[in-house]
């Protein structure tokens, strides 16, 4: 009787401790969702330390993760061309722009880290296929001019959707950020300066940096996202202040930019119905196919196939280099271990 006496005993406290742990619990869920939402409202910036909401934290995974594996995606199409370009001194620039791509990506990763993301696992979740990057890298590069207009016209578009998110409500996120926006900066520029070049050479030159703006400019405004109408997550991101403008505005917002900029390249945009809405003060363009989107970012594009299998090649190759670099971390650890113990 005593041995059933004592072990029923056990059962009490555990339950209050239990009851306890949920009461504390809660209560720092509403102090941290009453802090979450002042620094929403006072339009500042959450911490990786700081509580978040989990809908927030894996909104921003899937935004960052998806921005980093657009930069580690888009270095294939230029780097491509790296022995082909016309010069030493585009194959310099080709290639430090390539350089400051997988820069980008590291940026991206790092931030996406500090939400509790290992990279090894959003890595893998992209050459399982699981992972989202943006459609426009799906399409081939056929000739120099290529190079031109996704500097001009893909970088255009990333400057546009990424100075906003310089002031993104997460502190990683928004700093990272501001360097890659500078760089991208450089690469629009060198875009525009190849088709610039191209536009006024031969006719045969003309036609190609032409055919080259035809072929991706509808591609660089559905890098933008779905309209506004079928974007599910768009709202909330803005109401979280990830986001400061909504697809369609941005969109719009860099067609009124190609406008301007294309004249001066003696070129046309391949848009009949492109105007300025005399009403609402905004540049409107003509209807996008946004089936061939969807199929793109389900992974039946162009190139989508060719394009992981790349990353996975690269990432298989560079096997023995990420082994040596924590076989060295390890043996620095080590040491400083030692060095510590000795002292």
């Amino acid at each position: 009787m005593a041995a059933q006496t004592l072990q029923s005993v056990p059962g009490e406290p555990t339950s209050a401790r239990h009851e306890q742990s949920l009461e504390d619990a809660a209560r720092r869920d509403a102090e941290g969702q009453a802090y979450f939402d002042k620094v929403m409202a006072d339009d500042s910036r959450i911490e990786p330390r700081d509580w978040m909401p989990p809908a927030y934290r894996k909104t921003l995974l899937r935004q960052i993760s998806q921005h980093a594996h657009s930069e580690i995606i888009g270095m294939q199409p230029e780097a491509n061309w790296i022995s082909r370009a016309p010069s030493l001194k585009r194959k310099a620039i080709l290639m430090a722009k390539v350089q400051d791509e997988a820069g980008h990506g590291l940026y991206l990763y790092s931030a996406a880290e500090t939400l509790g993301q290992p990279r090894d696992q959003m890595m893998q979740d992209l050459m399982d296929g699981k992972a989202k990057y943006s459609s426009i890298f799906n399409y081939p590069a056929r000739t120099w001019a290529d190079m031109g207009a996704i500097g001009w016209m893909v970088d255009g578009a990333a400057i546009a959707n990424q100075v906003p998110l310089c002031r993104a409500s997460f502190g990683p996120y928004g700093r990272a950020m501001v360097r890659v926006c500078k760089e991208e900066s450089f690469h629009q520029r060198q875009g525009f300066e190849i088709l610039l070049e191209l536009s006024h050479g031969t006719p045969e030159q003309k036609q190609m940096a032409q055919d080259a703006v035809n072929r991706w400019y509808a591609p660089a405004l559905m890098m933008f996202g779905p309209p506004d109408d079928d974007s599910p997550n768009s709202k909330q991101s803005m109401a979280w202040n990830i986001k400061r403008f909504s697809n369609d505005e941005l969109r719009n917002r860099f067609v009124g930019m190609m406008m301007e900029q294309v004249k001066v390249l003696e070129l046309t945009l391949p848009d009949k119905d492109i105007r300025f809405n005399e009403d609402t003060k905004k540049w409107e363009h003509g209807p996008l196919d946004w089936d061939e989107f969807h199929e793109v970012l389900a992974g039946r594009g162009p190139c989508n196939a060719q394009r992981l299998e790349r990353r996975r090649e690269a990432h298989h190759n560079g096997t023995w280099v990420r082994e040596a670099a924590a076989a060295y971390a390890e043996k620095q650890s080590r040491k400083q271990a030692e060095k510590e113990s000795a002292a």
